[in-house]
């Protein structure tokens, strides 16, 4: 089935709709059904009794002005020809996790009140108009990275691409999550997102229900691999969902989960190696906080994401060191950086895309000290948003985070940490952002 018929489904066909959330909900049933099971891995889970979700409430001053700082970055760098906006200040490239960044940044600053309705409608309307113009890779998918002034495909570098460099399968599912929601809270634009969707081929990157993404190889030619690992896999797979679309094998958190002990506290990681897989299996807190944020968690996610953030609350009992991690953007050479609780055999390991140690840049992520605190607003996120709070630029957004070693800001500025600030203060206020029904 075609995005562009599972989008009409989802608007005109409401009894498939409610048969699919109806389905969501017997999977969960049977899912719990099955904890306890000692042959499944769900035996390997105790619910924890002590999860405390805080619930919405009204934002006080000093947290709707948090908000407009995080608004700043998209004012400063939003391109007035496209309506996209840069993933990194003043860069002029994007991926397609960044522009749902951005689009969602537009959700949350209209329900926050910080711009009205005018503007709200001529963004969404400019950025859904700049997708519908971009060259797809091999005429199917959106690339991993494009020009946010031409619109062209290019590299990683910026560099023009004519050919391309893939597509990510985990980001096309995170900016389902934007598209979902103007579907079923913004109708005025489900025509836009509809010319979006239509032209995409889905066939080469969803196989017997696993998300597959796609790459160049050294000699030019197309590989098709695999996407996704434990919390990153099963976010993305969500919005698929909701699209009628089968992600059945990606949905599942049990297929490669394995525990790790840290301090005491059974943390979820997959089981799946480096080293057999090529793929780093990082735990860290972003794909659990959207998660919660944007989703509302299922039973399942919102006991891992519980005990990942547990993880650091003990980490900052036993060493005094305030601990909120996630993959980041940072102001100096490598420039990207995964800062996990767990990856790689180690706890609290920090490593390059490629793998590479850099510990060094061991790093507090002001995103995830923002995305616990509106998750939990327990006396430990208090801590940890009260030393975010430090990290910004008022007229610039805010900072990627604080490094450990140096106690100096990480002054990468991105659409994805200010994006996600002004989500989970959206949030904060209006509970989760994807609703079904209004």
């Amino acid at each position: 089935m075609s995005f562009k018929q599972g989008l009409v489904r989802a608007r005109s066909h409401l009894i498939f709709l409610t048969g699919l959330v109806t389905a969501f909900g017997l999977v969960g049933w049977l899912e719990g059904l099955s904890v306890g099971n000692a042959n499944t891995p769900e035996a390997m889970i105790d619910i924890s009794t002590e999860v405390n979700i805080a619930p919405p409430r009204a934002l006080t001053a000093q947290e709707m002005a948090w908000a407009k700082t995080a608004w700043k970055y998209f004012q400063n760098n939003t391109i007035p020809g496209t309506g996209l906006v840069n993933s990194v200040d003043k860069y002029n490239a994007s991926t397609l996790w960044d522009t749902s960044s951005y689009l969602m940044a537009v959700i949350a600053a209209q329900r926050l009140g910080i711009i009205d309705q005018t503007e709200f409608d001529a963004r969404i309307f400019k950025a859904l108009d700049s997708l519908t113009k971009m060259p797809l890779f091999e005429g199917k998918l959106p690339n991993k990275s494009y020009n946010t002034i031409s619109l062209q495909m290019v590299d990683y570098n910026n560099q023009p691409s004519e050919k391309g460099i893939g597509w990510s399968a985990i980001d096309i599912g995170r900016v389902l999550v934007p598209f979902n929601v103007l579907t079923w809270h913004y109708p005025q634009h489900t025509a836009s997102v509809k010319r979006v969707l239509e032209t995409w081929d889905t066939a080469p990157m969803l196989v017997q229900g696993v998300l597959y993404g796609a790459a160049v190889s050294d000699d030019g030619k197309t590989e098709y691999l695999q996407e996704g690992r434990l919390g990153y896999e099963e976010y993305a797979a969500k919005s698929f969902n909701l699209m009628g679309l089968d992600v059945s094998n990606s949905l599942r958190y049990t297929d490669y989960l394995k525990f790790v002990d840290i301090s005491g506290i059974q943390v979820a990681t997959d089981s799946r190696s480096a080293q057999q897989y090529g793929a780093h299996n990082y735990v860290v807190s972003e794909p659990y906080i959207l998660d919660g944020v944007e989703f509302g968690w299922d039973h399942l996610s919102q006991e891992l994401a519980w005990r990942v953030y547990k993880a650091q609350e003990k980490r900052f009992a036993e060493t005094g060191i305030l601990t909120a991690v996630s993959e980041d953007n940072i102001d100096q050479p490598p420039y990207f950086v995964y800062n996990t609780v767990f990856t790689d055999g180690k706890i609290w390991n920090a490593i390059t895309e490629k793998g590479e140690d850099a510990s060094q840049f061991k790093t507090l992520s002001t995103k995830a000290a923002f995305g616990w605190h509106a998750l939990y607003e327990t006396d430990y996120t208090q801590k940890l948003v009260e030393k975010a709070a430090t990290l910004a630029d008022p007229e610039r957004g805010w900072y990627s985070g604080l490094y450990e070693v140096s106690g100096q800001p990480n002054k990468a500025l991105t659409a994805n940490t200010n994006g996600i600030i002004l989500e989970a203060l959206a949030y904060k206020q209006g509970g989760k952002l994807m609703k079904l029904g209004k």
